[in-house]
């Protein structure tokens, strides 16, 4: 068998069989301290191919990071075939400021992709493109809801390719959103060069969420298994099909009051079914707040205080009808929070 070359990025080498954190420049702050992205590559001893798992595009989207960083901690017990790059923290400055934006309030997954000679967010989306997805065969992007809001664990896929959508189905996740592409997107951006990225949403902004993280893990795997990049025995396959949908809406208040919820995430509602109450504070006056369409709630609001508009319920209408018998959310909890792939003493 011909040797592998070594995986060359931002000036660096890595030898096949090996691993390695490359620092790629950013900045340097007003203080003269430099900011960089840092990136895990995993470059195997045998052909595959090349996928990035990125997370922190929006620096609030902090639930990511810790799946990466059990990616990571997994992949030094695992063969693979192909490269891995592994992007925890894409954007440092929201990270650290713990705001979804860069410093000049921009919004770094809408200036994809980019200018090296433009503003910071241009810079750094033009960075991430030359250095990581010029690269790659595929890409998988991590992200929760905004603050005050949770997701249901889900995959948004935009390729119509066959095979793009197999790797969305080998993912997992309980719902699966094909949907088009904003311009300014990374995954606008990426298709633009003929890489398609799959985009995993689950938990709420600056919060972890034990159930959302063990799934994007065990999704990113299984992945790489259908991808031909880890061996079949090592990665279970999922236990339950994917709930498909091409059409989302908000259901938002009707009046402004104290919302009391009557339906959590993942709950199949119908039209016109009332999904929660907004009364003020005395109680003396109270509206329902009625479903929008019907389908399966795949994100909802956690702040009781809301205004008059505000968005509540997000709701994914489905392609066709699969009501199990067992409510998503707990089929989740059944196949993974009891799996012995995720031992402590392995993964943490």
């Amino acid at each position: 068998m011909v040797k592998r070359s070594a995986f060359g990025i931002g000036g660096s080498n890595v030898e096949p069989g090996q691993s390695a954190v490359v620092d790629l420049p950013v900045s340097v702050l007003s203080n003269h301290i430099p900011v960089t992205m840092p990136v895990y590559v995993k470059h195997g001893r045998f052909p595959g191919p090349t996928v990035f798992v990125s997370a922190v595009i929006h620096g609030d989207e902090i639930l990511g990071v810790e799946i990466i960083r059990r990616l990571i901690k997994t992949m030094t017990k695992k063969r693979l075939h192909g490269t891995l790059l592994c992007i925890p923290i894409v954007n440092a400055f929201g990270f650290i400021s713990h705001s979804r934006y860069l410093p000049d309030r921009r919004d770094l997954n809408r200036c994809f992709p980019g200018n090296a000679k433009g503003s910071l967010a241009g810079q750094l989306a033009n960075l991430f493109m030359e250095e990581i997805v010029s690269r790659c065969d595929l890409g998988i992007d991590l992200h929760t809801a905004a603050q005050n809001r949770s997701n249901l664990p889900q995959i948004r896929v935009s390729s119509n390719r066959q095979e793009t959508i197999a790797l969305a189905e080998a993912f997992g996740a309980p719902v699966i959103v094909q949907t088009g592409l904003r311009e300014g997107s990374l995954r606008y951006a990426a298709q633009k060069r003929d890489v398609d990225v799959l985009l995993y949403e689950g938990g709420e902004g600056l919060r972890f969420d034990e159930l959302a993280i063990r799934l994007g893990l065990t999704g990113i795997l299984r992945v790489l298994r259908s991808l031909g990049a880890l061996s079949t025995r090592s990665v279970p396959l999922a236990k339950n099909k994917s709930y498909w949908s091409q059409i989302s809406r908000w259901t938002r208040a009707p009046e402004g009051g104290i919302l009391r919820c009557r339906k959590k995430l993942g709950d199949i509602v119908t039209e016109g079914e009332v999904i929660g109450l907004i009364s003020d504070p005395f109680g003396s006056t109270e509206y329902s707040v009625q479903a929008n369409n019907s389908g399966i709630i795949i994100g909802k609001n956690n702040l009781p205080i809301v205004n008059q508009g505000d968005a509540l319920y997000h709701i994914a209408e489905l392609i066709s009808e699969q009501r199990g018998e067992i409510p998503i959310m707990e089929q989740m909890e059944n196949e993974l929070m009891t799996d012995s792939m995720y031992d402590e003493d392995e993964i943490i």
